[in-house]
């Protein structure tokens, strides 16, 4: 189970680092997302920061639960944007940014289900 919880780590940090690159760079296809939501290119760029966090707190053993947190709130934007602005299919990549952003979000959810017991831990900190 440890090598179990410890992919559904690494699988979503690796997925939104790897978007980092088209976002950062401004690939064609990163700036028409962020263009037909009107949020180019600050939406683009802070999405970007914001994964970088994600994916860095999600290696975090002890600051993953924060990068779920992160990853839900992030992808659940990008399934919803997907599914009622742009479409599934972007640019004829097949669904694959759609998919990647669903598996992103199941990993996430999946964390923060796997460490529920942590929230009374982080609220006491907050609070």
């Amino acid at each position: 189970m440890k090598t179990f919880n410890l992919l559904v780590r690494i699988i979503p940090a690796i997925i939104m680092l790897q978007t980092l690159f088209f976002k950062f760079s401004g690939a064609a296809e990163s700036v028409y997302i962020f263009n037909s939501i009107g949020l180019e290119p600050w939406g683009r760029i802070g999405t970007g920061v914001l994964e970088l966090i994600a994916s860095i707190l999600l290696f975090i053993d002890r600051r993953a639960i924060w990068g779920a947190f992160l990853g839900v709130g992030l992808m659940f934007g990008a399934v919803v944007t997907h599914l009622f602005m742009i479409g599934v299919e972007v640019m004829g990549d097949g669904g694959q940014l759609f998919f990647m952003a669903l598996a992103t979000l199941i990993c996430c959810a999946w964390i923060l289900y796997q460490r529920r017991g942590e929230f009374s831990v982080i609220l006491y900190t907050i609070i």
